[in-house]
């Protein structure tokens, strides 16, 4: 009888629910079965069988937030298609730390996945990519999964950002200090990392500049004699 108190009223779903709550205030890979049975109030036995282990319940994290993906118009051409797509990523991984690097390190194994995965490849296909449409669309999602999952790694590891970007910047500068180029890097750049409020604003800039860079890159990459879909029409 005292088994079955523990798994009165829960349900997968709530389980999810408390795994997402969890990720939102620590990461990913940070949070136990022992922490998730804590936050719900019951044994881990329960977790396991509402859900199953850590994979599982990651996966179903996973999924939760990418259904909150839009996925873009296919009217669009295919450049306006991916930057509409993976600018929803930075703010939607960064409210669940980890996100990114999961989806990074398992790619497009749950269902979720499969309609971005299909209307990427009918847009550069359609943008004149051929067989070249399945490469493209990697390096595009993994050159921004890839930078989002590098922000949530230093956030994991800076216990006070401004303060260790600050410790960081005088360090740099000490090193640097005979280097036009290298304060330039410092000042121009990794200095906004550092002020106060100011890591959020530079690391979107940055982020918005790498999806940019790979759009035109791969664009420079386009086969020259397929043309497009848009232009045979």
């Amino acid at each position: 009888m005292q088994a079955e108190r523990f798994h009165v009223g829960l349900t997968p779903e709530r389980v999810i629910d408390a795994a997402l709550d969890l990720t939102r205030s620590s990461h990913l890979f940070s949070w136990s079965i022992r922490d998730l049975a804590g936050a719900l109030g019951v044994k881990q036995s329960a977790i396991y069988h509402h859900v199953g282990g850590k994979d599982l319940l990651c996966r179903g994290v996973v999924e939760r937030v990418l259904e909150r993906v839009a996925i873009p118009s296919e009217t669009l051409a295919w450049e306006s298609w991916f930057r509409e797509l993976l600018t929803q990523f930075g703010p939607l991984t960064g409210e669940f730390p980890g996100v990114a690097k999961w989806t990074l390190m398992h790619g497009p194994t749950i269902p979720v996945m499969i309609p971005i995965v299909e209307g990427g490849i009918r847009r550069l296909r359609a943008g004149g990519f051929g067989e070249q449409s399945g490469i493209a669309y990697s390096f595009l999602l993994n050159t921004a999964v890839t930078t989002l999952a590098m922000r949530d790694e230093r956030s994991v590891e800076q216990g006070d950002g401004p303060r260790d970007h600050e410790s960081m910047m005088a360090e740099f500068r000490a090193v640097a200090d005979d280097s036009p180029e290298a304060r330039e890097l410092g000042d121009g750049f990794m200095a906004r990392f550092a002020e106060t409020g100011g890591a959020e604003a530079a690391f979107a800039h940055y982020y918005d500049y790498a999806v940019e860079a790979a759009i035109s890159g791969v664009s420079s990459l386009r086969p020259a004699d397929q043309g497009t879909a848009e232009s045979r029409v």
